[in-house]
């Protein structure tokens, strides 16, 4: 097996895999290492896989926007020449509740409008027709189960929403993964499975290559880290910290299945729901069961992970909190005594926003920030990327002259420089992901 590529690609998952897809049909030789078995079977596996249009920045909701296009022409997208089994993308539609603390929505909805984005205010008793089994007291602020004041409504109740038509979800997401590896393979792609990142290699000032756990080194010019809850240590290795503004940690996170209450088909009649007031994210599930996420309350606690390797995946009081925040909603929810659900890790940044950039090493590029957020802009994230490497291999200097990106299925052109290592704080991100 060869060791040398023109890009190395750290991780095969939703976006690594992407990346390589992108790369390898602009002419590059790409090989992707990944430490798992089977390509998407990291934090991609554990995805929730939802697609929303919604997102508190105007380049957010741009980049889901021209995302959403990929998922509805998945197979056409891929150009994939053998019939494959591939991921299933279910358009819901994505209805998020009004709530103080959203600002009853006015920005989304003004994204959106900008964009040209569908969308569509519901009102308090359109939600209780297409959800029966929901209850629209205000339970708001979110509270931990074990609060005093847990389970006690404030009084008010929950004005109504804003629905995207377009939004859904996807039914396999490792699937997902796997679809755009077989994609890239078709031009050329190679991935190396079951391999481990020990050191990032450099040669006079630039990145040269990787070294893996059993001494092997790999050799390109180009290394690009979408390692996902592992991408803050291979940074580390990288030494390219130092003029990051904007950095990434693994976050411990807790999904839970729970059946549908009698009565009620949520697999075929349910929602994407974005519900602020109990703090809480939720989409139907196969088998009409509901998946139930937390959008990170300051109730909920953060637990942030050194060593992604190791953490407890059992679940814990969490789960429990999550299922009974959303009985509030649901009073007719059955919690069952076995949890079920995933247990996994998102890649947090310190504004909860991607980095997709370059960085201080010549050669070395970034793609972090994005598990737990980001898998809806997969295919998107991948051109842009592809198009980010282009630019500053052919000599621009990214930093002080961002690449101007045409999405191309809504004409939108985004200023690249929006997701810098060296950003500020953006002050208008939500802090808080919908899985």
């Amino acid at each position: 097996m060869e060791n040398t590529a023109d890009v190395i690609v750290i991780g095969a998952g939703v976006i690594g895999a992407a990346v390589a897809f992108e790369l390898s049909k602009a002419g590059y030789k790409t090989l992707s290492v990944d430490r798992n078995r089977q390509v998407g079977h990291g934090s991609t596996a554990g995805s929730c896989a939802c697609i929303r249009m919604h997102y508190s920045t105007f380049d957010g909701t741009a980049l889901a926007w021209e995302g959403f296009h990929y998922w509805r022409d998945w197979s056409d997208y891929l150009e994939l020449t053998q019939d494959r089994a591939l991921s299933r993308f279910v358009q819901t539609g994505c209805l998020v509740m009004k709530s103080e603390a959203n600002g009853n929505l006015e920005r989304h909805k003004e994204n959106s409008r900008r964009l040209n984005c569908p969308h569509e205010d519901w009102s308090a008793e359109r939600i209780v027709e297409q959800l029966p089994i929901y209850n629209l007291e205000s339970f708001s602020p979110a509270r931990a189960a074990d609060d005093p004041a847990f389970g006690q409504t404030n009084g008010a109740f929950v004005p109504g929403g804003v629905y995207w038509p377009n939004g859904g979800y996807v039914t396999d997401p490792a699937l997902s993964a796997q679809n755009l590896a077989e994609a890239a393979a078709q031009h050329g792609a190679d991935v190396r499975l079951g391999v481990e990142v020990q050191d990032i290699l450099t040669s006079a000032g630039r990145v040269s290559g990787v070294s893996l756990t059993t001494g092997e080194k790999l050799f390109a010019p180009i290394v690009v880290n979408v390692a996902g809850p592992a991408s803050s240590r291979i940074n580390k290795m990288a030494d390219v910290l130092g003029d990051m503004t904007i950095t990434t940690r693994a976050l411990r996170q807790e999904v839970v299945h729970v059946p549908a209450p009698p009565g009620f088909d949520f697999e075929t009649n349910g929602l994407m729901v974005s519900d602020s007031d109990i703090a809480l994210y939720c989409r139907p599930e196969h088998g009409n069961h509901i998946l139930i996420g937390s959008e990170d309350p300051e109730c909920d606690p953060h637990q942030w992970i050194d060593d992604d390797t190791q953490y407890n995946r059992e679940f814990t009081e969490q789960w429990t909190t999550q299922a009974m925040r959303y009985g509030q909603r649901v009073p007719t929810l059955g919690i069952p005594q076995q949890s079920r659900g995933i247990v996994d890790l998102y890649d947090a940044s310190t504004d909860w926003l991607p980095i997709y950039d370059k960085s201080s090493l010549p050669g070395f590029y970034m793609a972090c920030g994005s598990s737990g957020n980001q898998y809806k802009n997969a295919p998107i994230a991948g051109k842009m990327m592809a198009s980010l490497i282009q630019h500053c291999e052919a000599g621009h200097e990214h930093d002080d002259d961002p690449l101007q990106f045409t999405l191309p299925y809504i004409g939108h052109t985004v200023d690249v420089g929006f997701y810098s290592r060296k950003r500020p704080i953006n002050m208008e991100s939500s802090f808080s992901v919908i899985g």
